[in-house]
């Protein structure tokens, strides 16, 4: 029974992220569908689209603070790796838990940069 179980865990784990990503996916799909439905109606009555109003339905530009709070985001999960590897005090687990936390933590610093970049320009 314990090896059905240590069996079923990681196959539940990437049903369940492979479900999460579909998910996401199809809501994005349906997002854009309704803001093209929305520039058809609104050039089906003859009314002009600026920039701006076409800017505004697509979400905006760039926003900093969405990079600041993914630079943030990414940066805690490698920090929580290496912090994961260092308590559990085998030397061995030391070396490849710090080297695993090594990728999200540049990605974290390369969102936070971007923010940097941003906020002085």
């Amino acid at each position: 029974m314990e090896e059905v179980l240590a069996l079923l865990i990681p196959i539940v784990l990437f049903l369940v992220a492979g479900a999460a990503l579909s998910l996401h996916l199809v809501l994005r799909f349906r997002l854009k569908k309704e803001v093209q439905a929305t520039y058809r109606l609104a050039l089906e009555k003859g009314s002009e689209l600026s920039p701006e109003v076409i800017e505004s339905l697509n979400g905006g530009g760039p926003r900093p603070q969405q990079d600041l709070r993914r630079g943030l985001f990414w940066a805690a999960i490698g920090g929580a790796i290496a912090i994961a590897g260092l308590v559990q005090g085998e030397p061995a687990a030391v070396r490849p838990a710090i080297a695993t936390s090594a990728l999200p933590l540049l990605i974290g610093a390369a969102y936070l940069g971007l923010w940097q970049l941003a906020r002085e320009a």
